[in-house]
């Protein structure tokens, strides 16, 4: 059966990183040692990470990994490593890059955006994700490769997204909505639907 999805519909950035500061802070609060996070790329997330980095935390224990990233060095304007980890410089957090031979953690948080292909992270339709993938990580060629980042990527497989105790996505546009909708509902058979229908973990949704 698949998990009941929270909706909060038109939240600001200031908003939601308010959520998530107050997510992250019970995660903390619950265990012991590091609290992994991942995040996407793309515009949306990092207005919020902004505004997140300006928040009371204890950030010594989070660790952030991108959920995806181009292969590009850390430094290519086009690296979500090179990024978040700018955005996020102004904490104690530790941000760790994604790489092909990556062992990631246990996620805490699952934080992902989509595309309006229903792509998430960089598991595009023509990748043909499985949710029985024996790898946590690959390496993927997105067909078509997007003008703006022409790159070959790296990114986390549906099991590994899968197993993060919370599953977040930040989603903008009603064309955007409308995907997510219809994949929840399992009339389309896009990554994020796979994602969705095979989901036991609680899924937030701001559309």
């Amino acid at each position: 059966m698949l998990t009941e999805i929270t909706y909060h519909h038109d939240w600001s950035d200031g908003q939601i990183a308010d959520w998530m500061v107050e997510t992250l802070s019970a995660d903390l609060a619950q265990r012991e040692g590091e609290v992994a996070v991942t995040v996407p790329g793309g515009s949306t997330p990092f207005p919020i990470l902004a505004a997140m980095a300006k928040k009371d935390l204890d950030w010594a224990r989070l660790a952030f990994w991108p959920g995806d990233d181009r292969m590009v060095e850390p430094d290519h304007e086009a690296s979500n490593f090179g990024r978040l980890r700018e955005t996020l410089s102004g904490t104690d957090a530790k941000v760790v890059p994604l790489a092909e031979d990556s062992a990631p953690p246990h996620f805490a948080l699952a934080w992902l955006g989509m595309g309006g292909d229903g792509h998430i992270a960089s598991l595009f339709p023509n990748t043909d994700p499985r949710i029985d993938d024996s790898e946590t990580v690959r390496r993927l060629t997105p067909d078509p490769l997007p003008p703006e980042a022409p790159f070959d990527r790296v990114t986390l497989t549906l099991p590994k997204l899968l197993t993060a105790e919370h599953l977040v996505f930040v989603i903008r546009g009603e064309e955007k909505r409308r995907v997510f909708e219809a994949a929840a509902k399992g009339e389309n058979d896009l990554p994020i639907a796979r994602l969705l229908q095979n989901a036991r973990a609680s899924v937030t949704c701001f559309a």
